[in-house]
């Protein structure tokens, strides 16, 4: 049996380990700690359901990863040391907040970035390939280096938190970016690391069966901080390998979960608000506030995660065709923040009463 046939076999077995863990955790997690699990706060401003969900989809994703490892390193004799301690600090962090241990947000971003850079720095995990003439510069300090590469981590992490709300919304997101990103890696014969990217497809797939469009399992702050610190590593480790494509293609690709959180941060200092607390007002939230005018607030909950999903897929595409252009992706990338402010102001007026 050649290399491609036991890969195919391999991943086909993948999918149905992961669909049976999702499905045995969707049914039986509520019994965890006394439901310890279950979502039964509907007055957070990040609210959108009635009725008692479990945030146990990062649980799940984290098993389906501990699988793959385990048959990745079988078929390749490669322990992928960087992905294992990222999934499972960042998972950690997460599941505290899922089984209700508070912690303050600033002590649990602080707990993420000493995590974070600690690991950043001794992996080490760098990027490459930078079209920034100013910062071209960071990748011959380590010590800046790892700064930037945390700094990356933090808004990709932060903003699939942020995003992760509504049916779908981050699961879609991030199936995109990471189909873009296999896309890519196939096109460039980067096929043992395409593996890793089409093991995460498979288990997003699984997780929207049981999320998409009636939730029955929610990912948590776990699997939202796991599957945002996959996504920045997956597009780290893509940009360095296809030095070809432009850095600003990727910051493209990852424009929505970046600029949601920097641009939030901004907007709540601007109203005097506390940026690491969440409110009601961001993109994706006002949203939802019109459709429901149109739909209601249950067909609105999964029809807004398609309509904003579909938007982006039609915003980046046309960065797949500038991507080998510096200038040209460059410019896109900034257009692109252009257009999500003056959709946001839009949506913001319209909702304001």
């Amino acid at each position: 049996m050649g290399t491609e046939s036991i890969e195919a076999s391999f991943l086909s077995i993948f999918a149905l380990i992961s669909f049976f863990i999702f499905l045995i955790i969707s049914k039986f997690s509520y019994k965890i700690g006394e439901g310890v699990l279950l979502d039964k706060d509907f007055n957070k401003p990040q609210a959108f359901h009635d009725l008692p969900v479990t945030r146990s989809g990062g649980l799940a994703i984290i098993i389906s990863l501990s699988i793959f490892f385990g048959i990745y390193y079988l078929i390749y004799s490669k322990i992928l040391f960087d992905y294992i301690l990222i999934c499972y600090s960042m998972f950690l962090v997460g599941f505290l907040d899922d089984l209700k241990i508070k912690i303050k947000p600033f002590k649990r971003l602080l707990m993420m970035i000493i995590l974070l850079f600690v690991l950043i720095y001794f992996l080490p995990i760098q990027i490459l390939n930078i079209d920034i003439s100013l910062l071209s510069f960071i990748s011959n300090n380590h010590f800046f280096s790892s700064a930037f590469v945390l700094l990356c981590f933090l808004f990709v992490i932060n903003g699939a938190n942020l995003i992760d709300g509504f049916n779908g919304l981050l699961a879609l997101n991030l199936l995109i970016i990471n189909i873009i990103l296999t896309y890519i890696n196939l096109n460039n014969s980067n096929l043992e690391f395409s593996i890793l990217l089409i093991s995460q497809i498979v288990i997003l797939l699984s997780f929207l069966l049981f999320n998409f469009p009636h939730a029955k399992i929610f990912l948590g702050d776990s699997g939202a901080y796991l599957m945002g610190s996959l996504i920045a590593l997956n597009t780290i480790i893509t940009n360095n390998l296809n030095p070809n494509i432009s850095s600003f293609f990727f910051c493209t690709l990852l424009f929505y979960i970046f600029f949601e959180v920097f641009f939030s941060f901004f907007r709540k200092l601007k109203q005097n608000k506390s940026p690491i607390y969440p409110d009601n007002k961001h993109l994706h939230m006002l949203s939802y506030y019109k459709i429901s005018s149109y739909y209601g607030k249950y067909k609105a909950n999964y029809i807004n995660s398609v309509i904003i999903n579909l938007s982006y897929l039609i915003l980046i595409l046309p960065g797949l065709y500038l991507m080998n252009s510096p200038i040209l992706s460059r410019y896109w990338f900034f257009i692109l923040l252009l257009i999500y402010i003056i959709i946001y102001s839009r949506l913001y007026h319209l909702t304001k009463n």
